[in-house]
C-alpha cells in the first residue's frame, strides 16, 4: 500500500472547495456522473483510431447503487478506467484534470465532447462523504487499483481485484447533523430527482435499481412491491433532434416535463445555431401570466446546459428584462464556466448567445402578430405590460426593438391595433398620433377632451395601463409622427377655428378668466377659453411633460407625494353655463366664486381626480339648489 499526503496547496483547495466553491451539496452527483460519462467518451475516442477496439454503445453505462444499511453510495461506469499513475495524477493532485488533458489531445468528433475541465468535480464527493473509495481498472491493463481518502489527510493506493474495465466510486455517506440531512443521498426518489435535474441528457444510460408495485397474483388481490434495474435518464435531449422529427405535442410534453408552467406554451422556437458560437435552444412563450410574474419574487432566466449537463436553473443573463416571460433552455459547448461549473464567466460567447436569442424571440412574436393575430393578442393581454415597461425602462434604450410589438385600443376600430396600422391610415392633414389616457376605454370615450379630435375624424389610441403614457412619452414619435395627448394644451388643430373670433373672445373675457384663476390659485396654472370643447362646459388639460394621468400614477407610489401636473381649466364659452359665469362676474362676485368652485370640482371628477373637500362640494350644490 502506498500512502501519500496531498500537497499543502491541494489541502487548502480541497477545504475551500468543500466549504465554498459549490453552493448546493447535491451537485456532487452531477460531477461524478459527468466524470463517468467522460470515461466512456474516452473509450469512444480510442475506438476511432484503434481498429481492434470496437465501440458498442450498448456495452457502456453508468450504474448508481445505494446501500442504506452500510450508508454507501456507489457510482460505477464501464469507461476507460485509470492506471496507478492516472489515480495519482488525476486524484492525487487537486485541480489537475485528466479530462482536460485528453480533450486537448483529441478533437471532438461526431458530436461527442468531454465534459470535465477543471479536475475538481471529483472532490465535491467530500461534501457528503466521510470516505471516498475508488476502484479502477484501465483499458489494456490486467491490474486494478484502489484509491482511498478521508479528505485532507491524504490518500492511499494499493493493487486490488476488479473483473471488468471501468471505475467504481463508493462514498461513505456522512451522518445527519442538525443542519444537514445526508440520509437523502441514499433515498431512491432523491437520487432519481437529482439525476433528472442535472444529468438527464448524459448520452449513456444511467441505471438504478428502482422500486415498483404490481398486482398480486391469487385471490387476495392487492399490490406487491418489486425492484428492478431501470435506465433513469432520457439520454437524447429533444433539442438535439431534428425539427422534422418532432411534433407540437413533443414540444408541449417537454414544456410540461420541465415544469416551465402549468399552462401550454402559446408558441415556441427551436434554435440550432452553428455560427460564431454553437448552441441549441428551445424557447417557449407561455399562454398565461405566472401568478408571481409581476412580483419581486419572480426570477427570469433560461435553463443552461453545457454538453447536456445542467449548469444553471435560471440564467438571467440570457434574457433581457422585457422578454423575461420566456421559458426554455440553452445548451452550448462554447461556454466559459467557473471552477464549480455552477456559474458563467461573462464572456463573448454568452453575449453572442443572448443577442441571438433576443432576435429570435422578437422574430417569433412578429410572425405571431402577422400570421395569428388572435393568438398574439392573447399573448399581449398577458405580457404586453412588460413590453411597454421595456420601452420605458433604461431611458428608452430598447424602444426601437419593441415599438412594432405594441398594441393599443383604437377609437375607430374598437379593437387593438399596432402603431404601424394607425400611421398607415392617417389622413394627409393629420400631424400627430393622438392618444387619450384613462382607467378604461368606456371612461376615455366620455372625456370632453376627445371631442375636437374625434370631430375632425382623427383616430385616437386609448391608453388604459398605468405604464402606457410613460412608454409613449419615451417613444416620442413613430415613423416620424409625434405623439400628442388629447389633453395637451396644443392639439395642432385648433387653428382651424376662427382665429379672429377666438382672439376677440379672449380679450373680451380676459378679466373674467383672471378672476377665476385668482379664485383657483394653487390649484390650476390658468383659466382660459377652450378651443376643443363642443358640448361639455369644462375640462382640465395639462401643460408640460407631466400629464394628469401620469400625475395620478406617480402619486399612487410611496415617493409620489407633492407631484403635480400644471393644470389648465378650460371653459366652453359657447355653453349656456358660460353666460351664468359672465352674469355672476358682473353682478355677484360671491356667486362667481361658487360657480368657479363647482366647475373646477366637476372637472376633477371627470378626470377621476379626488376632490380636495367633498363636503364643501356638496354644500355648494345645495346652495345652487336653494
Amino acid at each position: 500500500m502506498i500512502k501519500k499526503e496531498f500537497k499543502a496547496e491541494s489541502k487548502r483547495l480541497l477545504e475551500m472547495m468543500i466549504n465554498s466553491i459549490y453552493t448546493q451539496k447535491e451537485i456532487f452527483l452531477r460531477e461524478l456522473i459527468s466524470n463517468a460519462s467522460d470515461a466512456i467518451d474516452k473509450i469512444y475516442y480510442k475506438a476511432l483510431t484503434d481498429e481492434q477496439l470496437v465501440f458498442n454503445k450498448d456495452d457502456y453505462y453508468i450504474r448508481i447503487t445505494a446501500d442504506k444499511e452500510n450508508r454507501t453510495l456507489t457510482i460505477a461506469d464501464t469507461g476507460i478506467g485509470m492506471t496507478q499513475e492516472d489515480l495519482e495524477n488525476n486524484l492525487g493532485i487537486i485541480a489537475k484534470s485528466g479530462s482536460l488533458a485528453f480533450k486537448n489531445e483529441n478533437e471532438a468528433k461526431d458530436g461527442h465532447n468531454i465534459i470535465g475541465q477543471f479536475g475538481v468535480g471529483f472532490y465535491s464527493a467530500f461534501m457528503v462523504a466521510d470516505q471516498v473509495t475508488v476502484i479502477s481498472k484501465a483499458l489494456g491493463s490486467d491490474q486494478a487499483y484502489r484509491w482511498e481518502s478521508e479528505g485532507t489527510d491524504g490518500y492511499t493506493i494499493e493493487p486490488c481485484e476488479k473483473d471488468a474495465v471501468g471505475t467504481e466510486i463508493t462514498l461513505k455517506i456522512k451522518e445527519n447533523t442538525e443542519d444537514d440531512r445526508y440520509d437523502e443521498y441514499l433515498e431512491e426518489y432523491r437520487l432519481r430527482s437529482i439525476i433528472k435535474k442535472y444529468s438527464d441528457f448524459i448520452r449513456y444510460p444511467i441505471k438504478m435499481e428502482v422500486t415498483g408495485h404490481r398486482p398480486k397474483e391469487g385471490e387476495d388481490g392487492g399490490f406487491e412491491e418489486y425492484k428492478e434495474e431501470q435506465t433513469v435518464n432520457s439520454m437524447v435531449p429533444i433539442w438535439r433532434k431534428n425539427k422534422s422529427e418532432l411534433t407540437q405535442e413533443d414540444y408541449e410534453n417537454f414544456y410540461a416535463e420541465k415544469r416551465y408552467g402549468f399552462d401550454k406554451p402559446l408558441t415556441y422556437v427551436h434554435v440550432k445555431a452553428d455560427g460564431a458560437v454553437v448552441y441549441n435552444a428551445i424557447l417557449f412563450i407561455p399562454e398565461n401570466t405566472p401568478f408571481d410574474y409581476y412580483t419581486k419574487e419572480y426570477e427570469k432566466g433560461l435553463e443552461l446546459y453545457s454538453n447536456g449537463v445542467l449548469i444553471m436553473d435560471k440564467c438571467g443573463d440570457l434574457l433581457p428584462d422585457y422578454f423575461s416571460f420566456v421559458k426554455g433552455m440553452v445548451d452550448s459547448e462554447d461556454l466559459s464556466l467557473n471552477i464549480s461549473r455552477e456559474m458563467l464567466q461573462h464572456d463573448r460567447q454568452l453575449t453572442l448567445i443572448a443577442k441571438n436569442i433576443k432576435s429570435k424571440i422578437k422574430s417569433q412574436l412578429q410572425s405571431l402578430l402577422k400570421d395569428d393575430r388572435e393568438k398574439y393578442e392573447s399573448f399581449f393581454k398577458a405580457f404586453g405590460r412588460q413590453l411597454k415597461f421595456g420601452v420605458y425602462n433604461d431611458y428608452g434604450a430598447n424602444k426601437d426593438v419593441l415599438s412594432d410589438l405594441l398594441l393599443f385600443t383604437s377609437s375607430k376600430e374598437k379593437k387593438l391595433v399596432t402603431l404601424d396600422e394607425y400611421v398607415s391610415r392617417m389622413p394627409e392633414d393629420q400631424k400627430y398620433i393622438y392618444y387619450a389616457s384613462g382607467t378604461s376605454v368606456e371612461r376615455i370615450e366620455k372625456l370632453p377632451q376627445t371631442e375636437l379630435v374625434a370631430d375632425k375624424g382623427f383616430e385616437i389610441l386609448y391608453l388604459t395601463d398605468d405604464i402606457d403614457e410613460f412608454a409613449i412619452k419615451m417613444l416620442m414619435n413613430y415613423k416620424e409622427k409625434e405623439f400628442k395627448s388629447v389633453s395637451s394644451s396644443d392639439l395642432g388643430i385648433e387653428a382651424d377655428a376662427d382665429e379672429a373670433a377666438s382672439e376677440e373672445e379672449k380679450a373680451e373675457n380676459k378679466e373674467l378668466f383672471e378672476a377665476m384663476s385668482s379664485l383657483l390659485s394653487g390649484k390650476v396654472k390658468s383659466v382660459k377659453a377652450s378651443k376643443r370643447l363642443k358640448s361639455h362646459p369644462v375640462c382640465l388639460t395639462a401643460e408640460g411633460d407631466l400629464s394628469i394621468e401620469m400625475e395620478k400614477v406617480l402619486k399612487s407610489m410611496p415617493s409620489g407625494e407633492g407631484i403635480q401636473a400644471d393644470k389648465v381649466l378650460e371653459i366652453n364659452v359657447h355653453h349656456e353655463v358660460f353666460q351664468s359665469l359672465k352674469d355672476a362676474f358682473e353682478k355677484d362676485r360671491e356667486k362667481l366664486g361658487l360657480f368657479t368652485s363647482l366647475l373646477y370640482n366637476q372637472a376633477l371628477l371627470i378626470e377621476g381626480l379626488p376632490l380636495q373637500d367633498p363636503v364643501e362640494f356638496t354644500n355648494d350644490i345645495c346652495k345652487i339648489m336653494v
